[in-house]
């Protein structure tokens, strides 16, 4: 009898429904725009070693996991949604939440949370990156923001054939306490191939034959700014290898740095790898390296003595399918001459998306 009971209601709900659609006219039915749902993954083993008595720390890391949601609205209208898992936090936050309007490559205007114009490690983030360590060298991406590099705001970008700008205005109440707002802006030529839309990559691993050169700057007021210039280099060299040398310097003049101890940071780095060509296996070997050197200035007070940060970098990736499944074995060296303690910190990541 129970049996017969279930088969009952079910026939009843499939006739309903049923019935339900063919009384709704074929004039009211709808098609929903397409939603595109991805996700992205790091994790991590990390040995660090302070300089002096003071024991190591071994740590397993769920260094970041992100969620992305992306729809259109209409042709040239789209929605952008993303959040990132906070691990030293264990919370989620927003990352990005924006509308997203295209009228043209050369003319489109986003409103909401994103990444605003910055230097190129801003524009490509840990995911997209071409080393692991990313945002430690005192140089990286010391823009002022949110949560991971995002800004609230409004902007216009546009890509001109091998020329690329963007600038908009930014809420500097959340972003440094001074309701003022931030304005940013940068432009980028590609001598080479071009790089088209408006986020980047640290590498492309030997698709692109690329030779780029950034100019960026934020101000917030009449005393405060922070301005970059970024270079990128990468060319085939056959057999799916590929060389790539990329740079950067960068001042932050009471506007952003790595801490807020010191009016002024600044400084530069250069990191070159070699994409070796694809042998037997899934993947391919790369071997990295980065040094980095950045000075802090003008402490608040008298404790925050000037020092400069030292930064060396090695990694050996093996890269199963480029930034969507890649395993980076890394080493780094982090030397202070003064107020901080040198460190050394090595282990192994792993990067997964889809």
């Amino acid at each position: 009898m129970l049996k017969t009971r279930v088969f009952n209601a079910t026939s009843v709900s499939v006739l309903a429904g049923l019935a339900l659609a063919l009384a709704v006219p074929v004039g009211a039915q709808t098609t929903l725009p397409p939603v595109s749902i991805g996700a992205g993954m790091r994790s991590s083993f990390v040995h660090t070693e302070p300089d002096g008595p003071v024991d190591g720390t071994d740590e397993f890391l769920l260094d970041s996991i992100r969620l992305y949601v992306s729809g259109s609205v209409t042709e040239n209208i789209k929605i952008m949604f993303n959040t990132e898992y906070n691990g030293p936090q264990n919370n989620v936050d927003v990352l990005d939440a924006a509308a997203q309007i295209a009228f043209s490559p050369k003319f489109n205007v986003w409103f909401g949370r994103f990444l605003p114009p910055s230097d190129r490690a801003n524009l490509y983030g840990p995911y997209y990156a071409n080393h692991w360590a990313v945002y430690t060298d005192g140089v990286q991406d010391g823009y002022p923001f949110i949560f991971q590099g995002r800004a609230n705001g409004a902007m216009y970008w546009g890509q001109f054939g091998k020329v690329k700008v963007s600038g908009g205005a930014f809420d500097g109440s959340t972003l440094t306490g001074d309701d003022t707002l931030l304005a940013a802006g940068r432009v980028q030529v590609d001598f080479w191939d071009a790089e088209g839309g408006y986020y980047l990559n640290g590498t492309y691993y030997g698709d692109k034959n690329l030779l780029a050169i950034g100019a960026a700057g934020q101000m917030q007021g009449q005393d405060k700014s922070a301005y970059s210039v970024d270079f990128l280099m990468e060319r085939k060299l056959g057999g799916g290898a590929a060389g790539t040398i990329e740079a950067e310097w960068a001042k932050y003049d009471k506007l952003g740095g790595y801490s807020s101890n010191y009016g002024t940071d600044d400084g530069g780095y250069v990191l070159g790898s070699y994409l070796f060509p694809k042998m037997s296996g899934p993947g391919q070997w790369e071997l990295l390296g980065k040094f980095a050197k950045a000075r802090f200035r003008e402490g608040l007070t008298l404790l925050n003595l000037d020092h400069d940060q030292k930064t060396t970098e090695i990694n050996v990736n093996y890269v199963i399918k480029q930034f969507n499944a890649r395993l980076m074995m890394f080493y780094l060296d982090t030397r202070f001459d003064a107020v901080r303690t040198n460190f050394k910190r090595f282990g192994v990541g792993l990067q997964l998306q889809m």
